[in-house]
């Protein structure tokens, strides 16, 4: 029955009874609308089992299939750490000042204040993987550094990269029993879809394709770009902790006469610390840090906490406990060749340092996890010293699953 068949009845059931005796002229009228309520949550079902169809169509039997929730965008529906993360958003947006210039196209406060509310909008967590069993950090690092690899290959911007680790992660905070052969479709679909969003040519989706030797095809991609594009409810502009690394080493070198949009830092030192940053994302510890404050921890650890006040406009306290996580990777990284600049085809010399690149992250993590040196955190005030192909899918025989 429609709800329009049903306010009809309802109608012609009042005429005939307006001579009946109250009572039952209620108890009619509970009737119908007990009938138009089990039609709105039939409705309702209805609606939810839409998006639950595609995963049936995408994993024809082989995975659990994954029950959509709410985003986490919300107190409400975060898991216990919300408190942690909600303690660095009130101290971090309402005590810590705005150390950008004077800007000839907006208001350094508003555009500072918008800046800290994404921190807050886009909230993530390193209970990432608490809701699939199935699922261990390793596999989530293999994932990781796999993407950085596909975005070396196709010249893709660090920027894209991020953008992908910060879909993945507040993808899977929503889902509940993905399995892990699903792993690779979702990592592929998510730097799919920040290539579109960030690069102005962005690789073809046949080429996305292409790097998972089989195990992914075109419409697999496309319709788990649906599904995570409602999981996540379009909201699809974070600002990353590269982002965020980015305009700290701007606003620590300007002059006088500022120009924010134009780079003016050292190329070679912003690839160091971007190095950094990398090995610590592939680790899921670092989902328990907002992205400005890893990038200010990464930074500490190559100028001083006088530069990082005065880019970041944070105060040791705020940073302390992300500095102390990150020493060992530091440590990692430093022991390591410093890196050098690579030659991109259709890039310009300028731009080379934002192109994503690759490195043995997986060694590096194993250094950190294995023998995590055990040293103190320097003094407010110091810093340590800093120390300055094509890809083809490998054959059938030698895929590593996750």
């Amino acid at each position: 029955m429609s709800r329009r068949s049903g306010r009809i009845q309802a109608k012609h059931c009042e005429s005939h009874c307006e001579n009946e005796c109250p009572s039952a002229v209620a108890t009619k009228k509970r009737k119908v609308e007990e009938l138009e309520t089990i039609e709105h949550q039939q409705d309702t079902k209805r609606h939810k089992y839409e998006i639950q169809g595609c995963w049936s169509q995408i994993t024809s039997g082989t995975a659990t299939p994954c029950i959509l929730i709410e985003t986490p965008q919300k107190e409400t529906a975060v898991s216990p750490d919300v408190s942690k993360f909600a303690r660095y958003r009130f101290k971090n947006l309402f005590i810590s000042s705005c150390p950008l210039p004077e800007l000839s196209w907006g208001i350094p406060k508003d555009v500072w204040a918008k800046m800290l509310g994404k921190e807050a909008r886009y909230t993530h967590s390193s209970q990432v993987l608490q809701n699939h069993p199935t699922l261990n950090t390793d596999m989530r690092s293999i994932l990781m550094d796999w993407l950085i690899e596909v975005s070396e290959v196709y010249s893709l911007h660090r920027e894209t990269f991020y953008l992908a680790q910060d879909f993945f992660d507040r993808f899977m905070l929503t889902q509940n029993h993905v399995n892990k052969s699903m792993l690779q479709l979702i990592g592929v679909t998510t730097l799919f879809i920040a290539s579109k969003l960030e690069e102005i040519y962005p690789p073809k989706i046949h080429e996305f394709a292409y790097v998972t030797d089989g195990a992914c095809c075109e419409d697999d991609i496309l319709q788990m770009e649906l599904i995570i594009l409602k999981a996540l409810k379009w909201e699809l502009c974070p600002v990353t902790s590269v982002a965020w690394l980015n305009l700290y080493l701007q606003v620590s070198v300007l002059k006088e006469s500022p120009k924010l949009l134009l780079p003016q830092y050292s190329q070679e030192q912003f690839i160091q610390i971007a190095q950094l940053l990398d090995l610590c994302v592939l680790h899921i510890s670092s989902l328990d840090f907002q992205y400005r404050v890893l990038a200010a921890a990464a930074l500490y650890h190559y100028t001083s906490m006088e530069v990082v006040a005065k880019a970041t406009g944070l105060e040791w306290e705020s940073i302390a406990e992300c500095v102390q996580w990150m020493t060992p990777f530091a440590r990692v990284v430093k022991r390591s060749p410093p890196l050098k600049l690579k030659t991109f085809k259709k890039i310009l010399p300028e731009d080379r340092h934002n192109i994503q690149t690759h490195g043995n992250y997986l060694d590096m993590l194993d250094d950190v996890e294995v023998n995590p040196p055990t040293t103190t955190v320097l003094p407010v005030g110091q810093s340590p010293v800093s120390i300055g192909g094509i890809l083809t899918p490998p054959k059938s025989t030698e895929k590593t699953s996750f």
